[in-house]
């Protein structure tokens, strides 16, 4: 409902201004924003020939292109009728958009989500996704002291948490809501959620990622010319919304977070963090782009690499479930596919409400009134650039996934608030729909402090996000997208 609202009221507000700048005067024609592309100089208005100055006629009709500029305006003859020309329109019109995002976004993504899901298929049958979550489970022994040893709800849990860290999305969701319902089983107050309830929900909602598989995507659809290089700051931001949620849950539940066996775990995983992050902010500009290029290509690289080899040493696994290792990649890559599809609308219909909500003004409206009071603060324009991502990102995953396309493809995938708000994409959930999902899965009305911690740990995420892609891209460092 609150994304069909807001949906919805993209499109009203982003007419009604467009009605009215033109009835006011404002826009002498709205054209562009159905049929205009990006970057067109926007109409201002139309004279008969004879209406201008005698040298600006002389002018216009001795050029080789019937074209003059003066001072920001251009003008052109057009059958006998200067028109005349200035500005940049903000974005694709509304026909444009809908065939861009169709050849331009959606047949790219669909391509790269089918590979990546070809791969998760093969850590799902070759039994190693199992094998992260036995590995993962008794770590979150310790921080469920609720939950008796050996219940069913901890291998649902740590089946989640390993799914969402390989950024199994279609397989992390049923076994949350397995979970879920599993804890329910040992909920007194069943109307009311549980303390190990709400630690679940935090902690999936902080969602750790090692490999952000749909992030990748965007940015090679937007032709960055490394769309892995976000993976390092993605990871880290995760992490650290995962180690805020676990204190902030842990605190209002009086929970030992001191465990030897978790505070090694968190503690390492911490230290190789901290250790990357000293050694990156000590690197100069080049310097920084090679380690983190390559580091981040190498992880990718390597995690391809092992579970391919994997897979081979586990082949007669896939022999017993009547499938080979390519016959299980062609399953995961159809599945991509058909997640392709099922986005596509959401994309579209998000993408060409984007469209009419910059060309009518309002995006720069709102921008503005970001920049001013951050600039009060004085944060720059790159970091306010990326921010309507993260502000939308708890309400809704389209919403904020058609603000981050159209970030990239107004500042470029390679700009800083390109990787800033695919940092901010990556690292938060859509909270409002996680919790409305999970919690009315096993009917909890009273989600008590899970949502305000929930919110508390988004906006954590989106000040480590910010720092983090600092200490990794530096606002100099921002290149245009490579076309």
């Amino acid at each position: 409902m609150a994304l069909s609202r807001f949906w919805v009221a993209l499109f009203l507000c982003s007419i009604a201004y467009l009605l009215i700048q033109l009835f006011s005067g404002r826009f002498y024609s709205i054209e562009f924003a159905v049929s205009g592309k990006k970057d067109d100089p926007l109409l201002q208005r139309e004279y008969y020939i004879d209406k201008l100055p005698p040298e600006l006629q002389s002018s216009l009709q001795s050029a080789p292109d019937h074209k003059v500029t003066v001072g920001e305006e251009q003008y052109t003859i057009d059958n006998g009728v200067v028109k005349v020309y200035a500005g940049k329109q903000a974005a694709d019109g509304v026909v444009p958009q809908c065939k861009n995002t169709l050849f331009d976004i959606l047949l790219p993504l669909a391509a790269y989500l089918a590979f990546f899901t070809g791969l998760m298929q093969l850590l799902i049958d070759s039994g190693a996704a199992e094998r992260v979550a036995k590995l993962l489970s008794p770590i979150f022994v310790h921080v469920f002291p609720e939950v008796p040893r050996g219940h069913p709800s901890i291998s649902y849990m740590t089946l989640n948490f390993a799914a969402n860290f390989l950024g199994l999305d279609s397989a992390a969701t049923p076994f949350g809501l397995k979970a879920m319902k599993s804890l329910q089983e040992l909920n007194d107050q069943k109307d009311r959620a549980s303390n190990p309830q709400i630690m679940f929900m935090c902690l999936h909602a902080a969602g750790l990622t090692l490999l952000p598989t749909s992030i990748i995507g965007y940015r090679a659809a937007a032709h960055a010319r490394n769309p892995a290089d976000v993976m390092l700051p993605c990871i880290i931001t995760s992490f650290i919304g995962t180690v805020a949620a676990l204190v902030i849950v842990g605190i209002r539940q009086r929970i030992n977070l001191f465990k030897a066996g978790l505070v090694i775990a968190i503690g390492g995983i911490a230290a190789i963090i901290a250790v990357l992050l000293v050694y990156i902010t000590r690197l100069d500009l080049i310097g920084k782009s090679y380690f983190t290029g390559n580091l981040s290509s190498a992880v990718l690289l390597g995690l391809i690499f092992a579970i391919f080899g994997y897979s081979l040493l586990r082949e007669k696994q896939f022999a017993a479930k009547d499938t080979t290792i390519f016959k299980s990649f062609v399953e995961g890559a159809y599945n991509g596919l058909e997640v392709g599809r099922i986005i596509f609308p959401y994309i579209l219909g998000m993408l060409v409400a984007i469209s009419l909500f910059r060309n009518s003004g309002l995006f720069d409206m709102f921008a503005a009134i970001l920049k001013w009071i951050f600039h009060a603060l004085n944060v720059s324009d790159q970091i306010v650039n990326a921010l309507p991502i993260a502000i939308l990102r708890p309400f809704n995953s389209a919403g904020s996934r058609g603000f981050l396309l159209d970030a990239m493809s107004t500042y470029g995938a390679d700009s800083f608030a390109g990787r800033l708000g695919c940092v901010f994409q990556c690292a938060a959930e859509t909270t409002f729909y996680v919790l409305a999902m999970y919690f009315g899965s096993v009917q909890i009305k009273n989600t008590r402090y899970a949502l305000s911690t929930m919110l508390l740990v988004d906006l954590i995420c989106v000040f480590a996000a910010v720092f983090v892609s600092l200490a990794f891209f530096p606002l100099a460092a921002s290149v245009p997208a490579a076309h």
